[in-house]
């Protein structure tokens, strides 16, 4: 019986043994597992940083190399001539370096532009958040984001081959070959889609409540869309507005195809005037010296757009934080 018990009682040490070494090998593959993984996301972590690093210099080197070129330009050029002068002839000798015609050939683009893509953009906007049913909807907002994705060289020829010769030139025989009202339609149509997606997020943002309380009141959904929803999301339509703006203003092939390359200071649409991007496309599309003042005057006006849009950047996110509307 004594050697019985002493053999069970070895037994069950033993038992108790093999179970410790158990536990400790499975606490030990449990700590490696999570030494593993805590390496794997140091690994994901050091990968994001260096993406995000490397977006920040991508800028920074943009900056630079603008700025360094437009110092250099500005050593030949008068600023205060380049930003207030009133006459543009780079590429003819001894040309005059006002960029006033260019700015306001953009601007005017932009404004023409935004005239047409900011009511159709937002009516659009309204139907697809509170009017449209989902299968309407799961129809027309694909179609219509579609136009962003289609070239801006095929909006420029589109432009410059049908609207100017088929649609404006018939309303108006004084409409140049080359007018301001074709590009700006174009880039109207091409920055709708923008401002009728980011609008129509923004909108179906707001919380169902506001609306079920404007509809208890009495309201109807147009009076609920244009006086309770549309306010409560106009941080959001303001904010796709001036993306849509610093959109439009940086358009290039539109311009340089639709536009022409008159750079002239004037209030009728159906004459050509050209636009910064124009510019740039137009001197690079010729042969130009390296350093010359008309080389080193691309980097001036690149730099000056890069300022334009920087602001506008700015002033969305001023204007979203000023107006943003947290619900719970």
């Amino acid at each position: 019986m004594l050697d019985q018990a002493i053999h069970q009682t070895t037994m069950q040490g033993m038992s108790v043994t093999r179970d410790q070494a158990e536990t400790r090998e499975s606490l030990q593959r449990s700590l490696q597992g999570v030494s593993s993984r805590h390496r794997g996301e140091k690994i994901i972590q050091g990968i994001l940083a260096a993406c995000a690093i490397l977006s920040i210099a991508t800028t920074i080197g943009i900056i630079f190399i603008l700025v360094e070129q437009a110092v250099e330009f500005f050593v030949e050029v008068n600023p205060i001539d380049f930003l207030f002068g009133t006459k543009w002839t780079a590429l003819f000798k001894n040309g005059e370096f006002g960029v006033i015609p260019l700015v306001a050939g953009t601007m005017f683009i932009s404004v023409l532009a935004m005239v047409i893509a900011i009511p159709l953009g937002l009516m659009a906007a309204i139907y697809l958040s509170e009017y449209a049913s989902f299968r309407a909807r799961s129809i027309l907002k694909p179609a219509l984001e579609l136009l962003a994705g289609i070239p801006t060289i095929v909006y420029g020829y589109f432009a410059l081959t049908f609207l100017t010769p088929n649609v404006l030139q018939k309303i108006s025989d004084q409409t140049a070959p080359y007018n301001v009202l074709a590009g700006a339609i174009a880039v109207g149509v091409m920055v709708l889609p923008m401002v009728a997606s980011l609008s129509e997020d923004a909108i179906r943002a707001v919380p169902k409540s506001l609306r079920e309380a404007a509809y208890g009141v009495g309201a109807t959904k147009l009076e609920a869309s244009t006086r309770v929803v549309l306010p409560a999301a106009l941080s959001g339509i303001v904010s796709a507005i001036i993306l849509a703006i610093s959109r439009a203003v940086g358009e290039t092939m539109i311009v340089a195809l639709a536009t022409g390359s008159r750079a002239q200071l004037t209030s009728d649409p159906r004459q050509p005037m050209q636009a910064m991007t124009g510019y740039i496309v137009q001197v690079f599309s010729g042969d130009v010296v390296s350093g010359s003042t008309v080389y080193l005057s691309l980097f001036a006006v690149g730099l000056l757009l890069f300022v334009i849009t920087l602001l506008m950047n700015i002033v969305s996110h001023i204007v979203v934080r000023r107006f943003r509307e947290e619900y719970q």
